[in-house]
Order: C-alpha cells, then sequence, then structure tokens
C-alpha cells in the first residue's frame, strides 16, 4: 500500500484521483466516502481534508479531471470537417457517458457547492465545449451571427445532453421491440439542424 504521508501533495493528489478513478468504474459517487478514499490511499481522512479543504472539493477536482479528459477525446477530432466534427463531438459525449456513467452522474447530478474557484474552473471548462460547438456550427454556416451560434450552440447541445442522459437511464423507448440507439438519434438530430443551416441565405 502507498504511504502518502511520506509524498507531496502532487503525488498524494495523484493517488486520490486514480483511487476516484477506480472507485467510479465499479459504483456511483453516493457510495464513496472521505475515509473510504483516505483508507484506500493510505492515509488518515484529516490527511485528504488538510489537501482539498472539504470532500466537496476533492470531488470537484475529479470533475476537473473529467471535463479535461473529455477535452482531450473532442481534441482528437480536430483536423475533421464541421460536420463530420459535430457528429464525432456528440458521439464522443454519448461514448464518455456511456463508459464512464458515474464519473457522468458526478458531474451533472451530484449536488456539489456551487461557488468558490474549482466551480469557476469547472464552468470554464463546460464553457470552453460549448464555445467549440459554437464555433464548429460558425465554420459550417458562416451567415450565423455570434448570439444564433451561441443560441443554436446550446440547443443543440442540450438536445444532445438530454438524449445522452435519457439514454443513460434507458428511457428512450422502443422501436418494434429494440430500444431505440442514443447513437442514431444523436445523429438524425445533427442531419436535421444541419439541414436548416443549410437554407439560411448567406450574407451580402
Amino acid at each position: 500500500m502507498a504511504r502518502p504521508r511520506q509524498h507531496a501533495p502532487e503525488a498524494l493528489h495523484a493517488h486520490v484521483m486514480l483511487a476516484c478513478d477506480a472507485w467510479l468504474r465499479e459504483n456511483p459517487v453516493h457510495t464513496l466516502s472521505l475515509r473510504a478514499l483516505a483508507r484506500e490511499v493510505g492515509c488518515a481522512p484529516s490527511t485528504l481534508l488538510k489537501l482539498y479543504g472539504s470532500f466537496g472539493n476533492l470531488l470537484q477536482h475529479v470533475n476537473i479531471d473529467t471535463l479535461a479528459q473529455l477535452h482531450l477525446a473532442i481534441e482528437e477530432q480536430a483536423d475533421a470537417s464541421p460536420k463530420q466534427r459535430l457528429k464525432a463531438l456528440a458521439r464522443a459525449y454519448w461514448h464518455f457517458a456511456r463508459q464512464d456513467p458515474y464519473r457522468w452522474q458526478l458531474l451533472f447530478d451530484y449536488p456539489l457547492a456551487q461557488e468558490g474557484e474549482l466551480d469557476q474552473r469547472q464552468s470554464e471548462m463546460i464553457g470552453v465545449l460549448f464555445l467549440r460547438v459554437e464555433a464548429t456550427l460558425r465554420e459550417y454556416q458562416p451567415a450565423l451571427d455570434d448570439l444564433e451560434a451561441q443560441r443554436l450552440g446550446r440547443t443543440l447541445w442540450g438536445s444532445v445532453h438530454g438524449l445522452v442522459q435519457l439514454g443513460l437511464n434507458e428511457r428512450l423507448g422502443y422501436w418494434q421491440g429494440q430500444q431505440l440507439e442514443v447513437g442514431e438519434l444523436i445523429d438524425q438530430l445533427l442531419v436535421t439542424i444541419l439541414a436548416g443551416l443549410d437554407h439560411i441565405p448567406a450574407q451580402a
């Protein structure tokens, strides 16, 4: 077992993030506790409180790590066409949620204090994801102005998020005895929205 008391704070933080990752691969966040984490990394709960200030702050670090992973998955699509990129972005969103449902739950459903520097960092990272969607929409349809792109980006991603959330909860319904596929519904959503953008007149 590791001996975090002998480690620098950065090394202990890395141990804690790995322990959280392992836990959330198999278990929902509400079953995780500061005491269980401390036992996992081999330190006292007070050591973790000294490092993070609170259990909520520790979990927000997990969320920031989750968003960083999502950013990395999206960056891999940087060279594709706008249409391919939007599809890949949405698919990456769905795949990430499906592969790490408990991290997803922590990021969007678990109540954490919405204040402080960590919450600000988390909000900024989500904002960067929105900007990526908006920029890609404007690249696809240059006639969109900033406000239109912002509204459409949030409408599109809100719709994708809703499909992902319903898909995780298996609430999307069935067709001929088979559960509707989230990926196919996302594709249909994108095709419909992009077809609408194709009919916007070009700016003079």
